[in-house]
């Protein structure tokens, strides 16, 4: 049911019954070490390429999903899902190799709420039994694609982020066990003219703001109904700064009460400048640590904000700002 101006409301509370993530080396690392399914060895992951590799990743989680659900890939309806590399080729190949029906969705680094949103819409008004949603990205792919290849070792200013390569896959369905979602706010694009593609968190900060804002205000909701406000990859510079502009509008965000997925994957000794970003970075999060806390009830409300900039290497060429976008999606503790 629509609430608001752009939010929903899902009475029937879709279920997240199975979730899996899979992982690089350098994530193996950090601070979800022991949170993450599996983890390859090195960035080919057996594949020739680092694209491949991507592919890999994905291929990876779903399958894991699947299996910790004890389905098959013919008993899934639809796979919901999108990546940062040309044409989302990635997602598209591995949904080649599923043979599941594909909803390919590109909201760049907010791909994870907003692919969970929809699927839960799916969910909730029965247009299926279960869909595969979630996201995932390569460092060495994406890194190449929008700024250098690594190989390069180019230097990056404090204000970059590292892009995570990851892959966190959830199965929403009808029935099962497990963390229910019960709200979700779409989000507006927004673009205040920041251009300066390595200061993504400054970029996206607004868009987590306004999402915010008008979840609390379509829901009719204060912060104080949910345990946690959890955004995507705004890192160190974006979380600051998403802060800083609640304040202004007179919403005050405890420091506690607010995570930044993109400066909880890493250790500090990890030298990830102002934190961790890409597609898989939220999703990475979601569905490790997030579902296995709010499955286990340390947690009983979480409101989930991914944070996207919809740039490409061309618009960043041709000088062009950067539009930004954030979706919200709510998730509660079943029996909450």
């Amino acid at each position: 049911m629509k609430i608001g101006k752009q939010s929903w409301i899902f009475n029937e509370k879709p279920v997240i019954s199975a979730a899996a993530t899979v992982a690089g080396p350098f994530e193996a690392n950090g601070k979800l070490a022991n949170e993450i399914d599996l983890f390859h060895k090195d960035l080919y992951m057996n594949q020739p390429t680092y694209e491949q590799a991507h592919q890999q990743l994905i291929e990876d989680a779903t399958k894991l999903t699947v299996q910790k659900a004890d389905l098959r890939f013919q008993d899934i309806d639809f796979f919901i899902s999108g990546d940062l590399i040309n044409q989302m080729t990635p997602t598209n190949f591995a949904s080649r190799t599923h043979k599941i029906p594909f909803i390919g969705s590109f909201n760049a680094c907010a791909t994870s709420a907003g692919s969970l949103a929809l699927a839960a819409l799916m969910v909730n008004y029965k247009s299926a039994n279960y869909v595969i949603t979630g996201a995932a990205s390569h460092n060495a792919a994406v890194e190449k694609q929008f700024r250098y290849p690594t190989e390069y070792g180019a230097q990056k200013p404090p204000t970059a982020q590292w892009t995570v390569t990851g892959a966190g896959f959830g199965l929403v369905s009808q029935t099962g066990t497990g963390p229910v979602v019960t709200r979700a706010t779409i989000g507006r694009v927004i673009d205040l003219n920041q251009s300066d593609p390595f200061n993504m968190g400054a970029a996206m900060a607004p868009a987590a703001a306004d999402t915010l804002k008008n979840h609390l205000k379509d829901h009719q909701l204060t912060l104080d109904h949910y345990d946690l406000i959890v955004t995507g990859d705004l890192g160190e510079i974006g979380r600051n700064l998403l802060i800083d502009i609640l304040r202004k509008e007179q919403i005050y965000l405890k420091e506690e009460q607010l995570i930044d997925a993109g400066l909880s994957i890493y250790s500090q000794d990890q030298n990830v400048f102002s934190g961790g970003s890409g597609t898989g970075c939220s999703a990475l999060y979601l569905y490790s640590q997030l579902y296995r806390k709010l499955s286990n009830k340390e947690l009983n409300r979480i409101l989930f904000i991914a944070t996207g900039a919809l740039l490409s290497p061309l618009s960043t060429l041709q000088n062009q700002s950067i539009p930004v976008i954030a979706h919200a999606v709510a998730i509660e503790s079943e029996g909450v």
